[in-house]
């Protein structure tokens, strides 16, 4: 077991870690806890009653967080011509075509959170499959990332737009925001992405769709949260 230190110690003293709360008091909670002295991230992760295995039962999407990540994500756009320069009038961080994947494949480049792509530059970016697969920054059209709407796209991730996706083990993880927030924002970023998980339920899914719920900071303990408030 990993040796945990004294601040994570002192925190789990602060609160009942056998009680599942409801959206609001795990939030105040995980900012009780949340005592590194840097501006800690909080994370969501939600156990969903589906399989993931079955392409009917995956659950993924996106959505645009009202009070943003607190993270400034850099986006690369892969784009030629007037959608090059849509880009960058968006303000885009880099802007390219193929001299752009050859950085990534020769050079191992990765100073980027987000990649946009024009839907004609597909072909050439999925050669790079294997490396950008793995890292979670293949462009996706149900994502939003693939697109001739780059403009769009860029803004809307500067704005806070996320991604989530169920993971193999039926489990999302996405960041609410940071510490810095306060309550109220962080609650109601919550309910933002709570809200498109449930409408985003897969009609096949079967008995209950959210199994747990639980937030907590970068270096906190995990604070369970009521699923019938969300289900």
């Amino acid at each position: 077991m990993a040796k945990r230190g004294k601040n994570y110690l002192q925190s789990l003293s602060e609160y009942d870690k056998t009680k599942v709360y409801d959206d609001k008091e795990a939030i105040e909670l995980v900012l009780k806890t949340a005592k590194a002295k840097f501006d800690e991230t909080i994370d969501l992760a939600i156990r969903l009653g589906v399989d993931p295995r079955h392409a009917d039962q995956q659950v993924r999407g996106t959505v645009i967080l009202p009070n943003g990540t607190g993270k400034s994500e850099k986006v690369l756009v892969l784009a030629k011509g007037d959608k090059a320069r849509e880009a960058e009038d968006a303000g885009a961080d880099y802007v390219g075509a193929e001299e752009m994947l050859e950085k990534i494949e020769k050079e191992n480049w990765f100073d980027y959170d987000v990649i946009v792509a024009t839907p004609d530059m597909m072909s050439k970016v999925g050669r790079l499959g294997r490396i950008l697969g793995p890292k979670g920054l293949m462009p996706n059209p149900k994502s939003g990332t693939v697109t001739f709407d780059v403009g769009k796209a860029v803004n809307e991730v500067k704005a806070g737009k996320i991604e989530y996706r169920v993971d193999k083990t039926a489990i999302i993880h996405v960041p609410i925001g940071k510490k810095s927030f306060g309550n109220d924002k962080l609650l109601e970023n919550y309910k933002v992405i709570m809200d498109a998980i449930m409408k985003a339920k897969p009609a096949v899914t079967k008995g209950q769709y959210i199994k747990n719920i639980v937030l907590s900071s970068t270096m906190g303990p995990g604070v369970k949260v009521s699923p019938q408030r969300a289900a």
